[in-house]
């Protein structure tokens, strides 16, 4: 069924849009999972009452936010969890409350980045040691092929959605989290405008001619980096001891 549906839609990429929906759906709900969580650890059970702490893509995902995900890979949102300050505990400020419930979600995917790039060196690890060291016959388009691909995927847009939602700009949880150092008259004052930042801002994305994806590619290279480079000496150290 999927070889005579490629046939009918020609050069579409259906694989590729069936692991971006996986991705997607994974990714920003656990992205607003961990807001909720997270609001609820610092004494606010809004979002939690709400059914917002779950990993249900349904009660997350945001119709544009997916749109502009499923084309970019790298740029999308999704309804934003419902938080009340005034419900933290009083032992932290509001200020703090919201910082921490405001970088859990860039975090999560972070984390999800590099569980899932250390997956892919595990899935490689037990194809050479079922085919004696060798990726000399590796297909992609097997099974393995495919994992790898959709870790790939995982790996590339995950650190592509954290980036992107700790810009330093409303309405964006970066602008939360670095807003935490900002002088309490200051930054009330620019959230009173973040309904018009954020429109000014939905419209550099779609309209900006990808300078918002080149802002995030400076950045996305070297955080790669840091998390590619000790993974992947650790497992080329345990290859050649196997190999």
């Amino acid at each position: 069924m999927l070889v005579t549906l490629t046939n009918l839609l020609g050069n579409f990429d259906v694989r590729g849009l069936l692991m971006s929906i996986l991705v997607l759906s994974l990714s920003l709900s656990l992205h607003e999972f961990s807001h909720a969580w997270m609001a609820l650890k610092m004494g606010d059970s809004t979002a939690a009452d709400l059914g917002r702490l779950t990993l249900n893509p349904l009660k997350h995902l945001d119709p544009i936010g997916s749109l502009v995900f499923l084309i970019t890979r790298r740029i999308g949102w999704a309804k934003p969890v419902p938080v009340n300050p005034a419900r933290f505990s009083h032992r932290r400020s509001m200020r703090f409350g919201m910082m921490m419930v405001s970088i859990a979600g860039p975090l999560s995917n972070i984390l999800l980045a590099i569980v899932s790039y250390l997956l892919s060196l595990i899935v490689q690890t037990i194809y050479l040691l079922s085919h004696q060291g060798s990726m000399a016959n590796f297909n992609t388009f097997s099974f393995v092929g495919v994992i790898l691909e959709l870790l790939f995927l995982m790996f590339w847009a995950n650190l592509g959605l954290a980036i992107f939602n700790l810009l330093p700009i409303p309405p964006l949880d970066g602008y939360k989290v670095f807003g935490a150092a900002l002088p309490d008259k200051i930054y009330y004052q620019i959230m009173q405008y973040e309904r018009y930042i954020g429109l000014v801002f939905i419209l550099l994305v779609f309209f900006g001619r990808g300078i918002i994806g080149r802002v995030i590619g400076w950045i996305l290279a070297p955080l790669a980096w840091l998390i590619q480079t000790p993974l992947n000496a650790l497992f080329n150290a345990i290859w050649t001891a196997l190999f």
